[in-house]
Formats: structure tokens, sequence, C-alpha cells
């Protein structure tokens, strides 16, 4: 006679497709659908089981304690500059949000936005804000209970007050403003009526609008091969109001068209200066020389920067200022005007090597000068320069600075001294634990050599619990910056490990190819590599080894799972893309196929089938503990993956549920981006402290 189930009841489908010869089965297909009564049931008996173990776990108040005070560091942003006033977000100690904030010339400065004064529930986040030309007029944006349904707004900045009607539909929206403030050009959903079969989350257009009009007279920008489906768009207006370069690309390819017009009382017609059959990114502007500045990788996958003039745009007229440097990726550029230095203006150029930020000065042609004095081994959240209309700030550079141990803070570097200064600290005073940073390299699975940033305790060396990290996907980098959660789990003891994953941009765009589509195998054996490195090297067992993964961080630690489950021993899965050969049918999934392959391609499903977490969950297996954090709002992966893949380890596994659990917690009125502290807190201690439970970390 079977023993009773230890999990929730979850009815098993005999449903087997034939995909190009492939059978696939997916037991679990019901799950699929929150409106159906047996989700519903599961899902609820779920939440209970969860609970009771979570509440249960040992240290939680401790831990839930040192996140809050790690936390409460808060943050600066470097400022940006208009016409005298700067504009700037800080988080202080027991705020929810991070609050934008302006600064007037003779230094008074006042609360311009407060997220939660706008919604006392915490629920309504900042999206973005771009103050006009002139300082007096702020676009911004909100969306509501994480669904990232941006509402975008205009508000006068002496008064605070909102100058027209919200507009709606402006979910990844660019603005850009012309001068005076009475135009922007922005991004928007196409409405419900007008989108094919109701996807108005995939059909974007350009609009010029005029403050204070109806956006039913808003003039549609066009032009040849502007309006393809799933495309997200960009926008850039030149300071004197001459060009508009608008930038396009398809979901997530990393590939860019750019097109530029002549504005005057109408847009002028769009001429292509780069297409999605060139391949290559790029971002395009015309600085205030006149000149149109082209950041790409056409034929550097590490990034140049060249020039032309914006009449003659195409490639064949492009002049190189800065070549590809072979060991770090070239991420941003800003044009220095001297002021009281004197002398011509200089390019301010910023790179990661290895991860790692670096600053430098360039002449206007090009040619190196110097370094910007950087505080240590970090990275760079913002940077910027004055414009042209706070002539008194010429001269400055500003970057936001963050790194292992550093909570964000801002630096200004003075060109008239050379040195670089501590201009805000983050406004919390915290105590961080006495650390050893390092930087390792290890080998992979293909002889490929791979870096990651190790966080241990101060004192001997000796085995420790262990948590590892990355993402992996999509060229994004993940840089050496401030983790509360990294933070306070080696304050307990633990080992803190963040993997410079294949398929990310720590190494630019080769880095990235040689981890997505037919490559995606080579991001999971780069944290297999990772994990074993530290087991050899004396860090930890396999026994106390966790790792931790969200969004398609949550991809990659599923499939990790998986493919060597006896070498890890405690998994937190969030937010994650989990049924591989499904996914394009939900939420944005079906912008993503650029960087996984699709499902209805033969050759690209046998990718997809090869690595894909949901259908490598086998009978019989003793799985790690596993707890998938999930988030009903979630608008870019829906939950239905971490319910499926739930019920599947749920059924196959054959760990103790009492030490090897595999469990569900979701939360609802919050989605995949931005959240309150407290929210972040309370999931931030269920993550940590099941870990901590299931790899013997003691939390006190």
């Amino acid at each position: 006679m079977d023993a009773p189930r230890p999990y929730p009841d979850a009815e098993r489908l005999d449903l087997v497709e034939d995909l190009h010869g492939h059978r696939v089965a997916d037991p679990y297909r019901w799950l699929e659908d929150p409106e159906d009564p047996r989700t519903q049931t599961w899902s609820a008996a779920q939440d209970a089981l969860t609970e009771h173990h979570l509440e249960a776990l040992p240290g939680r108040d401790a831990l839930a304690s040192t996140l809050t005070d790690l936390l409460s560091a808060g943050s600066v942003s470097a400022p940006l500059w208009r016409a005298g006033r700067s504009f700037s977000t800080r988080r202080e100690p027991g705020q929810e949000h991070a609050v934008l904030h302006v600064r007037e010339a003779d230094g008074t400065e006042r609360v311009l936005l407060d997220p939660t004064a706008l919604d006392p529930t915490g629920l309504t986040t900042l999206d973005s804000w771009v103050p006009d030309l002139e300082g007096r007029q702020l676009a911004y944006q909100l969306s509501s209970g994480g669904d990232e349904h941006s509402v975008l707004h205009v508000l006068d900045v002496d008064t605070g007050e909102d100058v027209e009607p919200p507009i709606d539909r402006c979910r990844y929206s660019d603005v850009a403003w012309l001068p005076g403030g009475d135009e922007f050009v922005f991004v928007r959903m196409v409405d419900e009526d007008e989108a094919p079969d109701g996807e108005q989350a995939f059909h974007r257009r350009v609009w010029r609008h005029r403050v204070g009009t109806p956006t039913e007279s808003d003039e549609l920008v066009d032009g040849p091969g502007l309006y393809e489906e799933h495309t997200y768009y960009g926008v850039r207006v030149s300071r004197d109001g001459t060009w508009l370069v608008v930038t396009g690309n398809v979901g997530t390819a990393r590939r860019d068209s750019v097109w530029i017009a002549e504005l005057g009382e109408k847009t002028g017609p769009l001429t292509p200066v780069l297409t999605q059959h060139d391949d290559v990114q790029c971002h395009a502007w015309v600085d205030r020389d006149g000149l149109l500045y082209v950041h790409t990788t056409d034929g550097a996958p590490r990034w140049r920067l060249a020039v032309t003039d914006p009449r003659t745009p195409g490639r064949e007229h492009w002049r190189e200022l800065v070549g590809e440097d072979s060991q770090s990726v070239l991420q941003a550029v800003r044009r220095l005007e001297p002021g009281l230095a004197g002398g011509d203006p200089l390019l301010v150029l910023a790179r990661a090597r290895h991860a790692v930020a670096e600053l430098a000065l360039h002449t206007a042609d090009g040619a190196p000068l110097s370094t910007v004095p950087l505080p240590g081994t970090g990275s760079l959240t913002g940077l910027s320069v004055a414009d042209r209309d706070t002539p008194e700030q010429a001269g400055r550079i500003w970057f936001g600075w963050t790194d292992l141990v550093t909570p964000p803070q801002v630096h200004r570097f003075d060109l008239a001294t050379g040195e670089s200064v501590l201009e805000t600290a983050a406004p919390g005073a915290v105590t961080v634990p006495a650390v050893r940073t390092e930087h390792r390299t290890f080998t992979s699975a293909d002889g490929q050599t791979v870096r990651m940033f190790v966080i241990t305790p101060e004192g001997p060396a000796r085995s420790r619990p262990a948590l590892v990290t990355g993402y992996g996907g999509f060229g994004i980098s993940r840089e050496p910056a401030y983790s509360a959660q990294a933070l306070a789990w080696v304050a307990a003891g633990g080992v803190y490990a963040l993997v410079s994953l294949r398929g990310g941009g720590e190494e630019g765009e080769d880095w990235h190819l040689a981890g997505n589509r037919a490559n995606k195998q080579n991001v999971f054996d780069d944290l297999h590599a990772a994990a074993s490195a530290l087991v050899d090297a004396g860090d930890t067992t396999a026994a106390s080894l966790a790792i931790m993964g969200g969004s398609n961080g949550g991809l990659l630690v599923g499939a990790a799972l998986t493919q060597r489950p006896e070498l890890y021993r405690a998994v937190v899965c969030s937010a994650p893309l989990l049924d591989m050969v499904r996914y394009e049918e939900f939420s944005l999934g079906r912008t993503w196929n650029d960087e996984y392959g699709t499902a209805a391609d033969p050759q690209e499903l046998g990718w997809l089938l090869s690595y894909s977490p949901y259908h490598h969950v086998r009978p019989g297996v003793d799985y790690p503990a596993v707890l998938f954090t999930v988030f009903e709002s979630d608008t870019r992966v829906d939950p239905l993956h971490a319910r499926k893949m739930c019920a599947a380890l749920q059924h196959d596994t054959v760990g103790d549920p009492q030490t090897r659990p595999v469990l569900i917690r979701r939360e609802t009125d919050v989605g995949h981006g931005a959240r309150s502290v407290s929210r972040t807190v309370a999931l931030a201690t269920d993550q940590l402290a099941f870990l901590a439970a299931h790899t013997g970390l003691e939390l006190s």
C-alpha cells in the first residue's frame, strides 16, 4: 500500500504531443490556467504547505533584522542637470521606495515625486522620469501592483502639479523632449482595438505629442520598415531640436535598426541608418557639436565609437573615433565641456573590464588622455555631465558607484584638479560585516576561462555553506554591486559567489552569443564548473551548496538542478522560465525566441528540449530542496512555469519532504520588477532562511 502523499494532489494528464518527431509529455498543462478550479485548489493547498514550512525555519527574525539593517543604507543616484537644476533619486532609511528630488541652483532641495505619498500601500512604482531641457517640466511614468503597465504623466516642476491628463499604454516607453518644453516624442502601445488578436503589448508606435493637447492629435512618426511586430523603440532628440534619432529592436534581439530625421514644424522623412539585416547593435545620437555619434558592435563585439555628419548617416561615411579594446567592453560615452579647466571638449568613456568599471578621458577626436580615478573594484550605477545650460558645472563628471561592500553613492570628478571626490554617500549608516572579496577565475567544461566574484567571511579559510548565483542571458552583465542578500548570507558565516556566465555581456557580444540559442548549455556548464571550483578549493561541499536565480536566472538554476541534482543541496528558483517548449505562448515569451530559439522550428525545438527543465524531471531522483518564488502580477514571466515544474518535482522526487522539500511561494500585487523595501525583506528572508536551513548555515 502506497504511503500518503506529502504534497497536494495534482492530476497527471496522459498528454503527449508529437512535435517535429519528438514525443513531448505535458502532464500538468492544466496548471497553465490560473482560473481553472483545479489550479486554484492546488495553489491554495501549496500556499498553506509553504507557509507552514517557511514560518518554522530557524533564525528568520534575526535574518530579517540583518536584511533590514543592510537595506537601511538607502541609495542615491547621479544627478541629471537641466538649466541649473539637478534631478536625482534618494531612498532614506525607512523609506519603501526611492524618492525623486530636485535641487535648485541656489542649493535648496525639495521632493518632487514620492511614490509612497502617491500610494501609501507601497504598490505604486516610479518606472522612469525625464525632465525637459529647461528643467521646467517632468515626464514620469507610474505603474501599480507590479504590472509594469506604465502611465505617462507630465508635471510642472515649480508647482508639482500635473499639467495634462495622464497617457496610458506607455509600458517601456522612451521620452525625448524638444527644446522649449512644448513637445516631446514618445512611444506608446497601440489601442487594444487596433492590435491583431489583442496583442497590444507587442505593437508600438512612435508619436510626437504637444503638451496640453489630446493624444488623438499626436503626430505619428513613420518611416520605411519602422513598425514591425514585437519591436521596442528608443528616441533621442538633439539639443538644438534639429534631429530625431529612432532606434528599434525586435523583441530582445541584440541587433538594432536606426533611423534619423530632421525636425521642423512637422517631422521630416526618416532615413534608415542601420537595419536588422546589418546584424549589429547601436546607440546613436546627435551631440552638441552637431555630429551623429554611433556607439556600436559593428565589426567590434566589445563595441567601438564612430562619428559622421547626420546628413550622411550611412556606414560608408562613419569615421572611427575609438576602436574596440580586446579586453574591455565600451559601455557608455558622454561629451564633457571643459569649463574653468579650459581647452577643448573631451569624451568620457565608461568601460567594464571583466565586469569591473573603468572611466577614461579621450580627446574629441578619440585619442586617449587619462583615466578617471575610481574607488576600487566595483561598477557604475550612473554617469552624467552638466548640460549646455548649466555652464557653472562644466568640467565635472558625476558617477554613481557601488561595489560588493559599498552601498550606492555618488562621486564627482573635477577636470581642473584631476581628482575624484565622494560627493554624496548612501544616506543611511550601516555596519557591513568583515569580509574578504576576490575576483577568481576557473575553467568551464570546454576549457573556457570564466570569472566570478567571491565574498567570504574574514578569518581562516574553511568549508562553509555557499550560495552561488548568476544570470547568463540576453547580453545582460552582472557586475560587482552592494547586495543586502549577499552580505546577510556572509554575515551568517556563508560564502557567496556571483558568476560572470556566458550568455551575459561581461565580455562583450561574443560572450553573449556563446551562451544563447544552440549554445545555451555553455551557461549551465559554467555554473556547474563554478560550483565545482568552490568545492575543489575547499570553500564548500556539495552537501552545503545552494544556488539561486531569477527570471532567466530561474531557468539557469532550474536546468542546473535537473542536470546535476547531486551537486546542489538547495535551490531558490524565482520568477523562472521552465517549460521551454511552450514559453512563447505566454506573457512576453514570443519576444524572446531570438535568445532561446523557437519550438516552431524542428532544429531549435531540439535545442530547447535538450535542457528544458520541466521536461527533464525524472522519477526516482533525489532532487535538492527547492523553493519556487512567483508573483501573480508578473507580466513578463508567467507563474505557470513554476506551478508546472513544482508539480512535476513533487511527483517524481524521492527526497524526504522534511529535509528536501519542494515548495512554491507566491505573492499577489507585485510583479517581475521593482518592489517596496518591506516586500524585498520579506521575500529575501524566506529565500535565505530556506537555503540556510537546507545547507546547514546557522542564522542567529
